[in-house]
């Protein structure tokens, strides 16, 4: 009886919170309901999504089909009555993309291979047949000079054989009511104080310079990017005077049952060496090849690839669309996603899922006609995948530079971002990114879509997306916290990144309260709280260039 009672206050007294949370913020309910019939009742996300993929995917940085995506979004925000337009930034490097792509086993038995080329990388000239050769480890610089003059005319392996083990957990998954409690519980401030923030796009292994499949680890500091990059270069360098035919490497990381994980493996400067032919294929096929080897069976294998550099735009654009606000509009609301994808699939949960609902978020609100006082500008970027580039640039250019921590004027106008990288599940909350000010705030705006599962909140910082440019020089930036699905499981980064793995019903959820949150931004009668500004963040060169250059850095 007595944990009973105890029980019941403590209910009542959380009800109290949300409701005076509720008070202070003030929730406009006939606007919310128009937001979710527009989402519910006319969705084009879905329309959305099939011309940023199927149409206009993959959309690799600087390729014809990222500038090919950029050009149609300012086209339909356009007919929508959205003023939209492309702002470049750069220099990116050169564009690149493959046009053909043919890998066989010839002996002992004939089988496709299942795999694609990795980014900036040359193509065959022609289709090449010739007999494989593994080389284990290409890691530092006695790896380089043991394999001198060896791999002329060759097929080269690259990577020891991975031992596969069967799965026996689902592929797709939703949070529990478990694991969202104890996401919301704030992490043990003693247990790890130097732990880094969580990867919304999966493990930490992702970052440049991971041991994945084959590809070398960096040699200097651990998990160093400049030191990967310098690495890197050195072993396109060897390559390319070695003269493989071309090089092969088993999927990164995950890559099973035909999910290829790939990446790039050359570099987008034109100043630096032309990578030879790059492919990854599935890690079963990849084994069996190593295998056939192992017992001195003849193995041939067969490529035919063809691929393009473009060097006639060096710079790269983000898309920016914005609806004007009332009388505080000089003052900014901002969501955004990146249009940038990797190249296996047709980046369709990384990330036109994310440029689809921003999309769709600016429809709603120009549909419904509803009337904010402040600006909504939305930015899809460029360059996420390689170093939030795009984004980065876009920050720097128009409120301040996280290096010097030198703001400007636009800083104080901008009241908070919102953004989606996260894949295809619906929306289950948000992360604070330790901005405590927002708790009461966010609780108020998520009570309209407790209904729809969602309202979950995290003091956490989570990183490896856009949002962190703006939270880097002081700025209101938040990612919403997402069911995973499968997008670790299958398509971030995979061959499998593509429509019909989205999910209708969760990308209209999303819009809805995406469209929500910007519309109680953009009437709230203040701006939202900040926190203290950080200090300044200058590059770590570490004898390497100063940012991304090479195409090898995999993001979200």
């Amino acid at each position: 009886m007595i944990l009973k009672r105890i029980s019941t206050l403590l209910f009542t007294l959380s009800l109290l919170v949300l409701i005076r949370a509720q008070a202070q913020e003030r929730i406009d309910l006939d606007a919310i309901h128009q937001i979710k019939d527009e989402a519910f009742q006319n969705s084009k996300v879905m329309e959305n999504m099939f011309y940023l993929t199927d149409v206009h995917g993959p959309r690799l940085t600087n390729s014809p089909g990222y500038f090919a995506a950029a050009d149609w979004v300012v086209k339909q925000l356009a007919e929508w009555g959205i003023t939209a337009h492309e702002e470049k930034w750069g220099p990116f490097g050169r564009g690149w993309t493959y046009t053909h792509f043919y890998a066989g086993m010839i002996e002992p038995q004939y089988a496709p291979l299942i795999g694609y080329p990795q980014a900036w990388t040359a193509g065959t000239n022609g289709r090449v047949t010739g007999e494989p050769i593994l080389i284990e480890q290409l890691a530092n610089e006695a790896d380089l000079e043991k394999n001198k003059g060896k791999l002329k005319g060759k097929i080269v392996l690259i990577g020891a054989p991975r031992e596969l083990h069967m799965s026996m957990n689902p592929l797709g998954r939703r949070y529990t009511d478990v694991e969202l409690s104890e996401l919301m519980l704030a992490p043990d401030p003693a247990a790890n104080p130097a732990r880094p923030p969580v990867f919304i796009g999966g493990p930490a292994a992702e970052a440049p310079g991971a041991r994945r499949g084959g590809q070398p680890p960096p040699q200097g500091r651990p998990g160093s990017p400049s030191a990967a990059r310098q690495f890197q270069t050195k072993l396109n360098q060897f390559l390319h005077d070695e003269g493989p035919l071309v090089v092969v490497r088993s999927g990164l990381g995950r890559s099973e049952g035909g999910t290829v994980y790939g990446g790039g493996a050359g570099s987008r400067d034109p100043k630096d060496p032309v990578a030879p032919p790059a492919v990854v294929i599935t890690p079963e096929q990849y084994n069996r090849t190593c295998r056939l080897l192992a017992r001195n069976i003849p193995v041939k294998l067969e490529f035919d690839i063809q691929t393009k550099f473009f060097d006639d735009r060096k710079d790269s654009v983000n898309v920016i669309g914005e609806i004007e606000g009332g009388r505080k509009k000089d003052e900014l609301v901002m969501i955004g996603a990146h249009l940038d994808s990797w190249h296996g699939g047709t980046g369709a949960t990384d990330n036109a899922a994310g440029s689809a609902v921003m999309m769709e978020v600016m429809r709603i609100l120009k549909a419904t006609g509803l009337k904010m006082d402040r600006t909504v500008r939305m930015g899809l970027w460029g360059g996420e995948e390689q170093g939030l580039l795009g984004s980065r640039a876009y920050v720097t250019e128009h409120f301040g530079d996280r290096r010097t921590m030198k703001l400007g004027a636009e800083h104080a106008k901008l009241s908070g971002y919102f953004n989606i990288d996260n894949g295809t599940g619906k929306i289950r909350g948000v992360y604070l990114q330790g901005n405590d000010m927002m708790r009461p705030v966010f609780e108020a705006w998520f009570a309209p879509f407790k209904d729809l599962g969602a309202g979950a909140i995290s003091i956490r910082n989570t990183g490896g997306t856009d949002h962190l440019s703006f939270d880097a020089v002081g700025l209101p930036g938040f990612q919403f916290i997402q069911d995973p699905m499968e997008y670790d499981s299958r398509t971030h980064h995979s061959n499998m990144d593509v429509y019909d793995r989205i999910q209708k019903g969760d990308m209209m959820q999303i819009s809805a309260i995406v469209a929500a949150f910007v519309y109680n931004t953009a009437t709230r009668d203040g701006m939202l709280p900040r926190k203290p500004l950080p200090k300044p963040q200058p590059d770590r060169q570490e004898g390497g260039r100063p940012g991304p250059t090479s195409g090898a850095a995999n993001n979200n």
